[in-house]
């Protein structure tokens, strides 16, 4: 007799439909890729459709495929409805917020000056300088140098962040490159553009790039906000133009009047257009 599928299938499914492939999907789900084929493959036979075209691009959905992917889309949608209406009845609800680097360590030292505990939210800070998935809720907000694209997704402008070279004292001259392992951000793509052949040591995070700089070893280049404020260092350039952009809170559209989460858009668009008020 043949049994509907789990409901751990869809889930399933729906990662490899939003990933495009088995692999990157087995990745983000913790299960590996022949668990993961094998149990697509039951799947599609228990709905009877064909939902996948399998090929050198990776799992392209049929037209079957799209069907049903838009319909778990709105059951991911629900399942987050009720994962925080069970989360509003046991006290503040949980607001994940995720920024690069420097801005991360910004808002958690500056965090007496946006939040304060009793409040309807709770902040829970994710460091990730790549874009995480706001459609699926592995954030709430997002905090980004560029307006969003997706028409899902709400963005609102919340000041302008300006770079500048930073080191140790005027006598240093070589450069802190990017390790093997490192976020190429912006500034470390121009950094490699204008000074790639002056890289005296290389670090794999900003954090060891800063240590390093710190201790005399080269000149990184960092956020004005942060470096301004970062004992042992001192302005080395004006600030880079090419590197001047946006500050941008994003989150979901469907998600940006929950009670919890427009409370922390508001404040923390508060705090960051304070901060980079002239």
């Amino acid at each position: 007799m043949q049994t509907d599928p789990d409901w751990t299938d869809y889930a399933y499914f729906a990662s490899i439909a939003r990933h495009g492939g088995l692999q990157r999907a087995a990745d983000d789900l913790g299960v590996s890729a022949a668990t993961l084929s094998r149990r697509m493959r039951a799947f599609e036979v228990q709905v009877g459709r064909r939902l996948f075209r399998h090929g050198s691009d990776g799992y392209a959905l049929t037209e079957d495929g799209r069907a049903l992917w838009a319909r778990t889309q709105r059951m991911e949608a629900v399942a987050t409805e009720i994962n925080l209406w069970r989360e509003a009845a046991s006290g503040p609800v949980c607001v994940r917020i995720s920024a690069g680097t420097w801005t991360a360590r910004d808002l958690a030292e500056n965090l007496p000056e946006y939040w304060s505990p009793g409040q309807n939210w709770l902040p829970e800070f994710v460091h990730c300088d790549q874009m995480m998935d706001i459609a699926r809720r592995e954030i709430d907000i997002g905090i980004r140098n560029a307006r969003p694209t997706q028409p899902w997704l709400a963005g609102q402008r919340v000041g302008t962040v300006q770079f500048a070279v930073y080191a140790a004292g005027p006598d240093v001259t070589g450069w802190i490159g990017p390790a093997h392992g490192a976020t190429m951000t912006p500034s470390l793509k121009w950094l490699l553009a204008n000074h790639g052949d002056e890289i005296v040591t290389k670090a794999n995070c900003p954090q060891l790039a800063c240590a390093l700089a710190i201790a005399g070893m080269g000149r990184v280049v960092l956020p004005t906000f942060m470096g301004d404020r970062m004992p042992g260092l001192s302005r080395a350039s004006e600030t880079i133009e090419d590197l001047t952009s946006g500050q941008w809170l994003i989150c979901h559209q469907d998600g940006r009047n929950e009670p919890a989460v427009r409370a922390a858009l508001d404040a923390l668009a508060d705090y960051l257009m304070r901060r980079d008020a002239p």
